[in-house]
């Protein structure tokens, strides 16, 4: 499923190279150096601090009963950012000045952190209510306006 949403909006290369990562792990629990360099190429020093944060365990998918999820990451600053991998969407700053607005970037760490932890299966996991979880969207796009 993860896959799936993401080749719609992912360029082929990091899609391909997303999914050459996931089967690496899955045959050897481990991320081959070459794919590191790879998205240290594609991606520079967000691939780094993205890595950090799979690291540190700061990606949660928080799912409901109806189906619906979103992950959310704990960014290096402290703050939570709200992260919609089925659409390529981030709450953070970078996200919608880099990313959005001067197109210089594919994604911001966040995003990367939310793809990467659904390759290597580091991602925290939380069940809530539906009314919870429209609570979280509605509590972030709040804190937005």
């Amino acid at each position: 499923m993860a896959a799936a949403s993401r080749a719609v909006t992912l360029p082929a290369v990091v899609e391909e190279l997303l999914s050459e990562m996931a089967a690496a792990v899955r045959e050897s629990a481990r991320v081959p150096d070459e794919h590191l360099l790879l998205l240290k190429f594609v991606f520079g020093s967000s691939a780094l601090q993205a890595l950090d944060l799979v690291d540190r365990q700061s990606i949660t998918l928080i799912s409901s009963p109806s189906g619906r999820h979103v992950y959310q990451v704990l960014g290096s600053s402290g703050k939570t950012y709200t992260c919609l991998a089925s659409c390529h969407y981030c709450s953070c700053p970078a996200f919608a000045f880099s990313v959005l607005r001067k197109s210089d970037s594919l994604l911001c760490k966040h995003l990367l952190a939310v793809y990467l932890s659904q390759v290597m299966g580091t991602c925290q996991q939380l069940s809530v209510s539906d009314k919870q979880l429209t609570d979280i969207l509605l509590m972030k796009k709040n804190q937005e306006a």
